[in-house]
């Protein structure tokens, strides 16, 4: 009688050809492993840095790792944990990237080039974000909540801030400008929102916010708008004029529009 768990016709020679090749596998990585052990760590960084200068990620990331994981102590392990950053930023590990950045930063707040682990871990959010063709769709991206936008923009902010002499500095600046005026899109949005449903105190509070965390972006002139209607809405005439003094003082020539517009209603 032939039993229910027999292999099939050929099972047993497929099922000896996987075992063999997961040997195989396994006798490689083993060689690999060993033939890492034997390299001193200065030879093994300098392999290392070659293959990620000549964009062989995956290899670069590979010998980093041995070289982080069997020579802690040593000099190189310090800066390989910093290249290290950078290739799994190029080989698109956006979270093993920030994993990295993170733990460099945590270890190492005093290195002179901790800026650098922010930078990367700004970029990675930042370039998280919707791409180009999106856009050539005409996808509103103000419609979307910017977690990764968010993160990028602190990031960024540590490098401006902390260490404004980086030469990571400029670029992060540049970033942080495009980065602000897509938070305070949204959060115009959200305030936009609260007004066509009615809600004036939201809308009144989403506004303020936009003005005090995004200034200077151009969403503030409509943040502006909606704190007066909202205000006059909701009957607080103080702080409606409050804020129109600021409207005025900021946006001169929008003023003057406005109430040229509001005479030529009254007038009929």
């Amino acid at each position: 009688m032939k039993s229910r768990f027999s292999a099939p016709p050929g099972g047993r020679p497929i099922l000896f050809v996987a075992l063999a090749v997961l040997v195989a596998v396994a006798g490689c990585r083993t060689n690999r492993q060993d033939e890492y052990a034997k390299t001193n760590p200065e030879v093994l960084y300098q392999q290392a840095h070659k293959a990620l200068m000549n964009q062989d990620f995956d290899n670069s990331i590979r010998m980093y790792e041995a070289l982080t994981a069997r020579y802690p102590f040593a000099p190189e392990s310090r800066q390989a944990r910093l290249d290290l950053i950078y290739a799994y930023y190029r080989g698109r590990e956006a979270e093993s990237a920030i994993d990295a950045a993170e733990t460099f930063i945590r270890e190492n707040p005093t290195h002179p080039r901790v800026d650098y682990a922010w930078y990367i871990k700004g970029l990675v959010d930042f370039e998280r974000m919707p791409n180009r063709i999106e856009r050539l769709f005409n996808v509103d991206l103000s419609e979307r909540p910017p977690q990764t936008a968010a993160k990028a923009f602190a990031s960024f902010k540590v490098v401006v801030e902390q260490y404004p002499k980086s030469e990571y500095a400029h670029d992060a600046r540049r970033r942080m400008l495009y980065l602000r005026n897509r938070l305070a899109d949204y959060e115009l949005y959200v305030a936009r929102y609260y007004v066509k449903r009615g809600a004036w105190v939201a809308a009144a509070q989403r506004a303020k916010q936009t003005i005090e965390q995004y200034d200077g972006s151009p969403a503030v002139r409509e943040a502006l708008e909606i704190m007066i209607e909202s205000y006059d809405r909701l009957g607080l005439k103080p702080l409606a004029e409050q804020a129109r003094a600021v409207y005025a003082l900021n946006f001169p020539a929008e003023t003057r529009r406005v109430a040229e517009k509001k005479r030529w209603w009254k007038f009929w």
